[in-house]
């Protein structure tokens, strides 16, 4: 049980059994851990399905009601802590992470000596594509501004695509991990990257979803512009 890749969803239907199929078809040993959040539209039925052709590999965690991506990989992460997985994984489950990279993010910590790989969208050989002007400019602006209040050596530290060291997990204090929506990410980064752990980005091609709809909201963009602050503001002042 060395490699856990963990999927949160709500409302995925259309995509859930092709990223799972996708995943396993690399045949690299990866484990899949879909963290559910009650979706209505039957995502959950769907990978209890798919656990009897892929049993032992694929597993699910139902929670009642949408409660946030944030806690959702927080929870998977605990989960795969408690099972001992070396190498920890998140991605989206809308193919706009490709599940061919997944075999490139974890080298980059099994053998390049990273501690923390980051699919990068904006580091050479990064990509974006089919995304509307106002989303790339949105996306962009958002790593130039968090680069420049956290000072964190990352392009891309909005990016939801990582592979973890089962060390780094056990040092972050999850529990005092406190956004749930855009600033997750950021907060993760900036504490593995404050705590010493080597980052290293990893270029991917990142390509808008094709079927089911964004999670993006003013809300989640507003938690990230105050949450940026307020995660300097602590990491300044002893918290």
């Amino acid at each position: 049980m060395e490699k856990l890749v963990i999927i949160p969803t709500y409302n995925e239907k259309d995509n859930i059994q092709r990223i799972i199929d996708a995943v396993f078809a690399l045949q690299q040993d990866f484990h899949v851990l879909i963290v559910d959040d009650g979706s209505p539209d039957g995502t959950g039925n769907i990978v209890k399905e798919l656990q009897t052709k892929y049993a032992g590999q694929l597993f699910l965690e139902e929670r009642s009601g949408k409660l946030g991506l944030g806690t959702a990989y927080i929870h998977g992460f605990k989960w795969a802590l408690a099972r001992n997985y070396g190498y920890i994984t998140e991605m989206d489950a809308d193919f706009s992470h490709n599940p061919a990279d997944l075999v490139r993010l974890h080298h980059a910590c099994a053998a390049e000596g990273a501690d923390v790989s980051v699919g990068s969208r904006y580091v050479k050989g990064g990509n974006t594509e089919n995304w509307p002007w106002d989303r790339a400019v949105l996306s962009y602006g958002a790593s130039i501004y968090v680069r420049l209040i956290t000072w964190i050596p990352v392009k891309d530290a909005t990016a939801g695509f990582v592979c973890y060291k089962r060390r780094v997990l056990e040092k972050i204090q999850l529990d005092k991990i406190q956004f749930v929506g855009y600033a997750f990410q950021i907060e993760m980064k900036f504490t593995a990257w404050k705590l010493g752990f080597k980052i290293k980005e990893v270029p991917i091609t990142f390509i808008d979803r094709k079927e089911g709809y964004s999670k993006m909201s003013k809300g989640i963009v507003k938690e990230g512009i105050l949450g940026v602050l307020k995660i300097q503001w602590q990491s300044l002042f002893g918290k």
